[in-house]
């Protein structure tokens, strides 16, 4: 029983809602990555350039996915969240096959778009409900096992792709029904946007957690202005730590160039790069962001370090920036993937513990919502300077050529403004949480 009095849900049904959660975040990654695998193929049949492309992977998703999250959080702080998990489901799911029917630039724009309005429901929903089923002190596991999925997702998505990609190779002539004669890219957004509409239904059956935290079951007056006002007046701590964040998407979005980067520059297919790039994903991926959650809970229940989830999102953070300079300038494919692998721990790490640090210093009548604007915050911070970032280097200062260099200088610059705030940020986070107990 929790400090106001309720219980959680039994321990049994709240990992089975972290399990289905997780498998809704998969797919959502799996239809958010499929398009980085796709740029040279869509680049041809499109007549596209590196920087439209880079809009493609960032401003289109961003517009929505970024945008909506508020009003969805301040819907699923008051709302059945298990629906508005399934309406999203339904709506990214069917705008990722969508994507395998367009014939230009705006016509797929619009369909990025649509993908990111539909996926802006699921974490501010996902975070409450798992905050909702479990106490602080046992947050951590639930937390980064629903954050493995971002390297499941991308993992999966790589095998999916890699194979849909070597078969539709084979069948020159791929023709269906109503919709005629359709290319290897086009058949791959059709074959990974149906499966979500299957799990859509399973959430409309699904139970729903009962809200716990300060008057979570009585208060429903508590609007947007009242959450920013709460993170406005708190906006150094918050400000602090979510830029290495910010960071970490902003390198992580970038790398959605790494296809056609191993391509240009060592001459592999996209489906070489996905079945190498999948492996690495889900060796190191979703060991790190577990261990990590783990080792986070540890640290807070066993050391007392109620601060552990900030400390191992910087670490992650001092990981990953080297490594992402590095590994686009290897002299060989192979060596560059092993450098991608250290890379990969370092963003899991980052990922895996960001927003149990968020949740700790966050009231729970106004979870959701502040979920909600941090995603929003990392959500624009990332998609919109990551992929941007490398297109307009590539078009316009290293040459399509050497898009290597593109990608290697987007963790360098960002790296460089980040990292040296790391002192700051411990000191604000754990002068919050004394304010916290001072308060209780």
């Amino acid at each position: 029983m929790n400090k106001e009095g309720r219980d959680y849900p039994s321990g049994k049904y709240a990992w089975y809602m972290v399990v289905i959660l997780t498998i809704a975040y998969i797919l959502s990654f799996i239809d958010r990555y499929i398009l980085g695998l796709l740029i040279e193929p869509i680049k041809a049949d499109l007549g596209l350039t590196d920087t439209e492309i880079g809009l493609l992977l960032g401003f289109a998703f961003a517009i929505f996915y970024a945008t909506m999250g508020l009003p969805l959080g301040y819907l699923a702080d008051r709302k059945r969240r298990t629906w508005l998990v399934a309406a999203g489901i339904t709506v990214w799911s069917a705008a990722t096959a969508a994507s395998g029917l367009v014939k230009n630039f705006l016509q797929l724009f619009i369909a990025r778009m649509t993908v990111g309005a539909g996926e802006a429901t699921l974490s501010p929903c996902a975070m409450s409900m798992i905050s909702d089923s479990f106490p602080p002190e046992k947050r951590g596991k639930p937390i980064a096992f629903y954050t493995a999925a971002l390297s499941l997702g991308a993992g999966i998505a790589s095998l999916i792709s890699a194979g849909i990609l070597n078969w539709a190779k084979s069948e020159p002539n791929l023709v269906f029904p109503m919709i005629g004669e359709v290319a290897p890219w086009q058949f791959t957004f059709l074959v990974v946007g149906l499966p979500g509409l299957l799990l859509a239904v399973l959430f409309l059956f699904m139970r729903e957690p009962k809200r716990v935290g300060k008057n979570a079951a009585d208060d429903k007056s508590i609007t947007f202005g009242e959450t920013f006002k709460h993170v406005k007046k708190r906006w150094k701590i918050y400000g602090s730590f979510i830029v290495f964040v910010c960071l970490m998407i902003v390198c992580a979005y970038s790398q959605g160039f790494y296809a056609p980067m191993f391509q240009r520059t060592w001459g592999w297919e996209a489906e070489k790069y996905a079945v190498w790039n999948a492996v690495v994903l889900l060796a190191v991926g979703p060991l790190t962001v577990n261990v990590a959650g783990w080792l986070s809970d540890k640290m807070h229940s066993e050391y007392n370090r109620k601060d552990a989830p900030l400390l191992i999102v910087i670490f992650g953070a001092f990981v990953l920036v080297p490594t992402g300079i590095a590994a686009p300038l290897m002299p060989s494919p192979e060596m560059a993937m092993a450098v991608i692998a250290l890379n990969t721990l370092g963003i899991a790490a980052t990922s895996a513990t960001s927003v149990t640090a968020l949740l700790n210093i966050t009231p729970g009548v106004i979870r959701a919502q502040t979920v909600a604007l941090y995603y929003m915050v990392i959500s624009i911070t990332g998609l919109l300077l990551g992929p941007f970032t490398v297109g307009w280097l590539s078009d316009n200062v290293f040459g399509n050529e050497n898009l290597n260099y593109a990608c290697a200088a987007v963790p360098l610059v960002y790296g460089i403004l980040v990292l040296p705030f790391a002192r700051f940020a411990i000191k604000s986070y754990n002068q919050e949480l004394n304010k916290i107990e001072q308060e209780v």
